[in-house]
């Protein structure tokens, strides 16, 4: 059972990443890709009907960790609670630049709250993604599997290491390609045009970021990543963007999944001592408590699904960015 709520906790946090990816990247190039009030409009309009639906999904991850595997939960948001917050405030901000752009008629108000969305979604992509690299590369544990040190160094530290700001480069260059991607796919006129073209050039910045990686560690996920964003590339350049926008995500999620599962069944590495690290079997909640959060996930995840499902298609139509002429 405690494979499976890992398998669970990993699956939640891969929809995460690959659904709030295209939202942040959209946040990152709506100001940018929208060269007028009208197509900024529209690039923000394709994720307004789904963002908070997406965010469902963090809530759910952290949620599966803590009843899951409350020493991996504790030890994570212990080690990396500043981090965390500063997560959380971003996600905030983003949400707040969102609802309530259309709260005043004004142009001022409008690029304003499209200036907080830009940074907002670029801060929450680079911090997710360097938390996902310092997770994977472990934080300095002691044999009873708690984060020692104090004060800022314990908790911001782990961010000044080189595997989080290789992480948090990576993370803006996925979110960047997921959007481009999907305003590519979602949207007509101008921003769709530029939005392609943004989604060549991201594609081959992480191609070839993600292949230097793979190349220097060895790493064969690393290397499929680096496929897989060339893939990217070729599609968007031909036109294909709902090609180009699944080898995206699957790309994202890919590299989450390699994230998590690098030193199974160790889920966090200790810097200090190889046996200090938590394992599957040693973070898990009881078998009871196992049994009990089964039967709840069996009732709720069901109807989670299935209402996000029914969201997308519902909206499922392209945003048009050219102007109709009336």
């Amino acid at each position: 059972m405690e494979i499976a709520w890992f398998a669970l906790a990993v699956t939640c946090w891969v929809l995460f990443v690959a659904l709030e990816g295209f939202d942040f990247g959209v946040g990152m190039l709506a100001p940018v890709l929208g060269r007028d009030e009208h197509e900024r409009g529209a690039a923000v309009r394709t994720v307004g009907p789904v963002w908070d639906g997406n965010e469902v999904w963090l809530v759910a991850a952290i949620g599966v960790t803590f009843a899951a595997f409350p020493d991996w939960y504790a030890a994570l948001l212990s080690g990396l609670y500043l981090p965390m917050v500063l997560v959380l405030l971003a996600l905030a901000a983003r949400g707040v630049a969102i609802e309530f752009r259309g709260k005043v008629d004004t142009v001022a108000w409008r690029r304003r709250c499209d200036r907080v969305l830009a940074v907002s979604s670029l801060l929450s992509a680079a911090l997710f993604g360097a938390v996902i690299a310092v997770a994977t590369t472990g934080l300095a544990l002691d044999p009873a599997g708690d984060v020692v040190g104090s004060g800022l160094a314990r908790t911001l530290g782990p961010l000044v290491s080189a595997p989080a700001l290789a992480g948090a480069v990576l993370g803006v260059l996925a979110a960047l390609l997921q959007g481009a991607t999907f305003l590519g796919l979602r949207t007509t006129g101008p921003v769709r045009e530029r939005a392609r073209r943004v989604a060549v050039g991201a594609a081959g910045a992480a191609a070839v970021v993600v292949g230097t990686l793979a190349l220097a560690t060895g790493s064969l996920p690393a290397g499929l990543v680096a496929l897989l964003a060339v893939g990217t590339a070729v599609a968007a350049g031909t036109g294909r963007e709902a090609v180009a926008f699944s080898a995206a995500s699957i790309a994202a999620a890919g590299a989450v999944v390699a994230a998590f599962t690098a030193h199974v069944p160790v889920v966090l590495p200790s810097t200090l001592a190889a046996g200090n690290g938590l394992t599957i079997a040693g973070a898990a909640a009881s078998p009871y408590a196992l049994t009990v959060i089964t039967v709840g996930a069996v009732l709720i995840l069901p109807g989670v699904i299935a209402y996000q499902a029914f969201s997308y298609w519902v909206f499922r139509r392209r945003v048009a960015s050219e102007r109709v002429a009336v």
